[in-house]
């Protein structure tokens, strides 16, 4: 078995899997995503403040030096901003905080239409005000409402990257992103402003965006998925339960580095190329250091071609 990681007695170091330049912001591949800090719409119990808290501040200890958020990830009784604004100000310099503006919801929950281009300074003011900061490292134009395999809206992004890159113009914004974008659509917005990083569904069978990937690489862009290993867990998503597929080739290579089949899928996704980040989520203290540990894991040549086989290459 191998020894080579040694994941469960090591302390979890999130610079193990190395950094990336994100715009003018050097950050450890393995971050965080907030989203699961406040629990799912569908858990039937509010997560705990304290713990999340917890993880929060526990994560930076660890190395964790991006953490993903928005404005519109909250439930009835929590917020992610707010969240991180307890638990982490006075905020560390290496810390980058990436948000995201295009989507939006009422106090009830529900979604809101598709912001226009005028309405994106509001959201943004609104990241800045709840964070407590005054301005943004990184923001992400969040496209559409379909996701990869759902037929993605296709039309240009111009008029609402334009808009942000004005306001990066006037200092609300350091750095700019897209997610959820076909690949013309990011070729649209680099001929705007320079794009630092694209969020978008991806992981070891849900590789549509294959293409993106490469196109991120060709152009030094970080690639940044989403929703990478939560296909595979039971209750993760509402849209069913989860994709079995690869279970047993995901298993064998857990076992044969004494990690978890999430380590293992977070891994791949890291292989993929280093210029992919890794945000997961999560609002277990236990989980979280499972994530960061996996930025150290080390598949073999062997290994990353029998998970390359599991699901077929995007055309």
């Amino acid at each position: 078995m191998t020894t080579e990681a040694n994941m469960t007695t090591t302390v979890p170091d999130a610079a193990a899997a190395g950094t990336w330049q994100l715009g003018d912001r050097t950050v450890n591949r393995v971050g965080l995503g907030a989203m699961r800090l406040v629990g799912m719409p569908w858990d039937t119990t509010p997560r705990g403040r304290e713990g999340s808290i917890a993880v929060l501040r526990r994560a930076v200890e660890l190395g964790v030096n991006h953490i993903d958020t928005a404005a519109f990830y909250f439930t009835p009784v929590r917020s992610a901003n707010e969240l991180i604004s307890t638990a982490l100000q006075p905020y560390g310099d290496d810390l980058t905080i990436t948000t995201k503006v295009g989507p939006s919801r009422v106090r009830s929950g529900d979604f809101e239409e598709m912001a226009r281009p005028e309405q994106l300074r509001g959201q943004v003011e609104e990241n800045i005000r709840q964070l407590g900061r005054d301005h943004l490292d990184v923001v992400n134009l969040r496209w559409g409402t379909r996701m990869a395999g759902e037929g993605r809206e296709p039309e240009s992004v111009a008029e609402h990257f334009g808009a942000l890159a004005e306001l990066r113009e006037a200092g609300l914004i350091r750095n700019l992103g897209v997610s959820n974008v076909l690949p013309e659509q990011l070729t649209e917005a680099m001929t705007i402003a320079p794009v630092v990083c694209v969020q978008n569904q991806y992981g070891l069978t849900s590789r549509e965006d294959d293409a993106v990937l490469a196109l991120c690489g060709e152009h030094g862009i970080a690639f940044v998925p989403f929703f990478a290993v939560g296909a595979a867990v039971p209750g993760a998503s509402p849209r069913g339960g989860a994709d079995e597929t690869g279970q047993a080739e995901v298993a064998a290579v857990a076992a044969a580095h004494g990690a978890t089949p999430a380590q293992v899928r977070l891994a791949w996704t890291l292989h993929r190329g280093s210029h992919v980040l890794a945000i997961p989520g999560t609002g277990s203290p236990a989980h979280l250091e499972e994530n960061v540990a996996a930025g150290a894991l080390r598949l073999t040549d062997e290994e990353v071609a029998v998970l390359d086989g599991i699901a077929p290459a995007a055309a």
